[in-house]
């Protein structure tokens, strides 16, 4: 699914707006998680589509000019509806499609942290913490937009990077993405804080997850712990990653560090 959110992103440049959010109703229609890129997505049509992250001030745009783009995006939606509807013959699609995302029925293993938490959890609790896990994806949204609405471009990147760790089905094409993306915002290195750790973590998990993988589903010597430890690394250096991205965000707007001198936030 990376193209997708790939077009989409280059789709925001002035004239393709259009083009950006039929692909947003697209990538939300393939997997309904994608749902919490519609607020980023938004404030970069009605703002500015270049990075501004090392000069942040407060929203001048007013919020009334992202309602008919609101609009359009629901019309989109309504459209793609309606032919899935016309193709499958009946509803019964939504539940195959935008419910797999909320009730999780398919429990196969994957890159993400679903599907072992589920497997061992006792049935009566499955409906709470499915409610939890899919609130808790959505909680970030509101929070990144508002302290990044000075450049929305990075609010999508976030975004991107949470999507990545911790939506129910993921790929390694999720968390790859973000770390593509990472490559638009050079200003940032110089700010980062745990580098180093980071792309060990990542260098691990890449020789875990097919080495316990094979042991587990291959030879049989394994169990599925192994293969789920592995994913916990993965998700570690995902984590980790973010909030390494997360902090020069913040950062850069004070500039360079001057001996004798500290930041204190107050």
């Amino acid at each position: 699914m990376s193209p997708y959110p790939i077009t989409l992103i280059n789709g925001v440049s002035p004239g393709k707006a259009s083009a950006s959010l039929f692909l947003l109703s697209s990538v939300i229609h393939l997997s309904f998680s994608s749902g919490v890129m519609l607020l980023p997505i938004l404030l970069l049509l009605i703002t500015d589509p270049h990075s501004h992250i090392a000069s942040p001030k407060p929203l001048s745009t007013p919020l009334k000019k992202a309602y008919p783009l609101l609009g359009e995006f629901l019309f989109y939606m309504g459209i793609l509806t309606l032919i899935s509807t016309f193709v499958a013959g009946s509803w019964s699609w939504i539940p195959q499609t935008w419910g797999a995302t909320l009730t999780l029925p398919d429990l196969a293993p994957n890159t993400g942290l679903w599907w072992y938490f589920f497997t061992e959890m006792f049935d009566h609790f499955r409906p709470f913490f499915l409610m939890v896990f899919t609130v808790h994806l959505f909680i970030y949204v509101v929070p990144v937009c508002l302290k990044f609405q000075h450049d929305a471009l990075y609010a999508v990147f976030i975004m991107l990077g949470i999507l990545g760790t911790f939506k129910p089905y993921t790929t390694l094409s999720d968390p790859g993405l973000f770390l593509t993306v990472f490559a638009i915002f050079p200003e940032i290195y110089p700010y980062m804080r745990y580098p180093i750790v980071t792309v060990l973590l990542h260098l691990h998990a890449s020789l875990l997850m097919p080495l316990f993988h094979h042991l587990w589903l291959s030879q049989g010597t394994g169990n599925a712990n192994f293969f789920y430890a592995s994913t916990l690394v993965f998700a570690c250096a995902n984590g980790a990653a973010l909030v390494d991205c997360i902090w020069p965000g913040l950062r850069i707007a004070i500039g360079p560090h001057v001996e004798g001198y500290s930041i204190v936030q107050e």
